[in-house]
């Protein structure tokens, strides 16, 4: 009865961090242009980049993520959507589309979010992607970001196209119906339309500084 009782709390915290979304922050619009984006952060490289540096021929992809977040690095239920990186990483590339990975949770900063924390998991997970630190979540206060992970695609004019989800079932590569994300960058490499253009974005609460 007790181990019962333990996996349906599990399971709870769980379901509530999927959808710890903070109603009151409103993300920026489709046809939005990207806010901050002459602005410099720093790289786990300890090269500093701003999105505009960052952008290539068809756009930029930016994804707000985190090391912590069981949505983004997995648990013993779920794989997590951070091993998909990479593969969006190629995508993305194929089709002549930047991508920054941006940690805003300043909140932890002095633990499991510091920049050290950043660089181990970029090296551990191997990275190809840009992994940007946003000071104060200056970033993700004007992009209107509220989880980790949580999608913004631009256009070659810094234009956001496609805003939420990465797809539908964090759980398992394997249980995906729905390729949203990978879909919008073919769409938009190759001048069509995006549809959806936006989902709902799932994943634990970005820890901003009070």
């Amino acid at each position: 009865m007790k181990k019962i009782i333990l996996i349906t709390l599990s399971l709870a915290i769980i379901a509530f961090l999927s959808f710890s979304v903070n109603d009151s922050i409103e993300s920026i619009k489709i046809g939005t242009k990207a806010p901050l984006s002459s602005s410099k952060m720093k790289d786990v490289s300890e090269t500093n980049y701003s999105l505009e540096e960052l952008n290539k021929e068809n756009g930029l992809l930016v994804i707000f993520s985190c090391n912590t977040c069981p949505f983004v690095v997995g648990n013993d239920r779920m794989e997590g959507w951070e091993g998909r990186y990479n593969q969006l990483y190629s995508i993305a590339e194929k089709n002549n589309i930047g991508m920054a990975l941006v940690n805003s949770n300043e909140a932890k900063r002095e633990t499991a979010d510091s920049f050290i924390r950043m660089k181990e998991r970029s090296k551990k997970m191997s990275y190809k992607a840009n992994y940007l630190l946003d000071k104060n979540n200056k970033l993700a206060d004007a992009f209107g970001a509220s989880t980790t992970p949580h999608v913004f695609l631009f256009d070659k004019d810094l234009k956001l196209v496609y805003k939420g989800a990465i797809d539908d079932a964090v759980n398992s590569t394997e249980q995906v119906k729905a390729r949203w994300l990978s879909n919008a960058l073919k769409k938009l490499a190759s001048n069509q339309p995006i549809d959806p253009q936006t989902t709902r974005n799932s994943g634990c609460s970005i820890k901003r500084v009070k």
